[in-house]
């Protein structure tokens, strides 16, 4: 195994797909091993159990407020939604609770002004594993909670949230299997120092050997590995195949492999390759995108685009076409909102002020059902922008 100007290969008949990278504690990357293939990294994802969550001392606004005028006994949808906890200074944890429902709400204490709001939703740990909330940020009575819908739509905020920053538990690893592994000596040591070793990751290489995605595997504080066991491989002489106990910390999904397997023979030149892809699929595409595309030497001011909307059936795939519209074909302008405003400030290859033809609007707001309030978020924004947006 070698690498030639950021290209790895190895002098095999087969390729090399992926690379095991380690970071150490100074911050620098060491390769430890390339190989063949790797089985169980794509899994479909558990779901997250559903929990009831109150929102405490809460002023309501927007969908939230309008979801308690409904009346008595009724269960109101709000979709996807986002708590941003701030320390009295500044935000220090971001929450995301997907398909939250409104179950309930009562007075709050002795201010009639304040609602306590009972939810029930599946709840992302910001810190990315359960963990026991030690690494969590200090929260005094200062803190507020702000709620916040999908295109930062204010909800409103709270004094609290009971049920959300608890312990929850270690979801299940799912072994993985390195296959055809050319270990490097590093790779052969790794148990030697477990210590040292900060960040473990898997890169998926494309055809060239050129880097183009990777996920963050689970460290074991012992075995940084996790080695469970290591064979001799039937793909090639001093190749091993090796199982790790608890393979990536976020699988991706299958849909995910489809996007990486169509990137891996180069970064596409057609048009809506990625609208074949479920919402993780697009959301993989705009990664790879993210990974892959080169910075533009300066933004084109003033210029006319046109944005295929036929397959802009979630918020994933509007910015897929978003990005394809305003810099052609596998080409990244965002993959969410946050990053769709970073990239529309300067220095991704179109700036504001430009005209942006939509073709197919209405195909786009029938499919976006309940996230066609992400739509017009998007619209208004880059019309305040500057942008002159045409729905056709």
């Amino acid at each position: 195994m070698r690498v030639e100007g950021g290209h790895w290969s190895w002098r095999r008949g087969i390729p090399l797909r992926y690379l095991l990278v380690a970071e150490d504690r100074d911050g620098e990357e060491h390769p430890w091993g390339g190989c063949a293939d790797v089985e169980r990294l794509f899994v479909d994802p558990v779901p997250l159990p559903r929990e009831t969550l109150t929102f405490l001392g809460c002023s309501p606004d927007g969908p939230l407020r309008d979801a308690l005028q409904q009346p008595a006994g009724a269960v109101t949808r709000l979709g996807d939604m986002c708590v941003e906890i701030s320390n009295g200074e500044r935000p220090v944890e971001w929450w995301d609770l997907a398909d939250v429902v409104v179950s309930g709400h009562r007075p709050s204490g002795g201010d009639g002004s304040l609602v306590d709001v009972v939810v029930e939703a599946a709840v992302t740990d910001p810190d990315g594993d359960s963990g026991s909330g030690s690494d969590r940020a200090e929260l005094g009575a200062s803190s507020r909670y702000g709620l916040f819908a999908s295109g930062d739509l204010s909800l409103g905020s709270c004094t609290g949230v009971e049920g959300l920053r608890v312990d929850r538990p270690e979801p299940a690893g799912t072994p993985m299997e390195l296959i055809g592994c050319e270990p490097t000596e590093l790779l052969r040591e790794a148990g030697r120092d477990p210590q040292q070793v900060q960040w473990l990751k898997l890169w998926a290489l494309d055809r060239h050997g050129r880097p183009m995605e990777n996920r963050t595997l689970v460290l074991d504080p012992l075995d940084p590995l996790g080695l469970m066991s290591s064979r001799p491989s039937a793909l090639g002489k001093d190749l091993l195949d090796i199982t790790l106990a608890h393979g990536a910390e976020a699988p991706p999904s299958p849909s995910v492999r489809l996007a990486w397997d169509a990137w891996y023979k180069g970064a596409p030149s057609e048009p809506n390759l990625w609208a074949r892809y479920d919402a993780e699929g697009r959301r993989a595409w705009s990664r790879l995108a993210y990974h892959n595309t080169a910075a533009p030497d300066l933004d084109e001011v003033g210029g006319t685009y046109h944005l295929d909307g036929r397959f802009v059936t979630d918020p994933e795939g509007l910015h897929c076409a978003l990005a394809e519209a305003l810099r052609g074909p596998g080409a990244y302008f965002g993959s969410d909102w946050q990053s769709f405003k970073d990239c529309l400030a300067g220095g991704f290859g179109a700036a504001a002020p430009f005209t942006l033809h939509w073709h197919d609007a209405e195909a786009a707001r029938d499919s976006l059902g309940d996230d066609v309030t992400y739509l017009g978020e998007i619209v208004r924004y880059l019309e305040a922008r500057g942008v002159t947006v045409i729905l056709r």
